[in-house]
């Protein structure tokens, strides 16, 4: 199934990848080596409409490489797409599914786009096909306080 182009990852170009890349390397660079970085932060934030603090930037290294964490600062900030189908979030769990790991944006576009607290949990339950995934996600019903 095709997605709509909202809810398709958007293509970075590589030279706003590298300029992510750089600045988020300068900041690191700039931390080992004592000098402030609050100007260096704000300056990436105001770029990219995040709100990351310094220890984001000092602890990405665990979970995702440079380049990928610089391509999720390319996102769009909140991709939210109100009239959100199930035919499209059972494609984009499909598409989850088949990067695994690698891919986020997805994992991403199903957070923003969900009631559930944690979809990706869902996503990973063995043996459940896309639909029945999707279906549980939708499921969800907060609880009212």
């Amino acid at each position: 199934m095709e997605l709509r182009p909202e809810l398709c990852e958007p293509e970075v170009p590589a030279e706003r990848l590298a300029a992510l890349r750089a600045a988020l390397e300068r900041i690191e660079e700039q931390y080992w080596s004592g000098a402030a970085t609050d100007e260096a932060i704000a300056a990436l934030n105001a770029d990219t409409g995040s709100n990351l603090e310094l220890y984001d930037i000092l602890s990405y290294h665990s979970s995702i490489s440079v380049e990928d964490f610089a391509r999720s600062l390319a996102w769009p900030a909140w991709p939210k797409v109100p009239d959100v189908t199930r035919a499209e979030l059972i494609e984009i769990v499909r598409r989850a599914l088949a990067a695994g790991d690698d891919n986020g944006y997805y994992h991403f576009l199903l957070d923003v786009n969900v009631a559930h607290p944690a979809p990706a949990v869902v996503v990973y339950r063995d043996g459940a096909s896309p639909a029945e995934i999707v279906d549980e996600i939708l499921s969800y019903r907060p609880i009212a306080l």
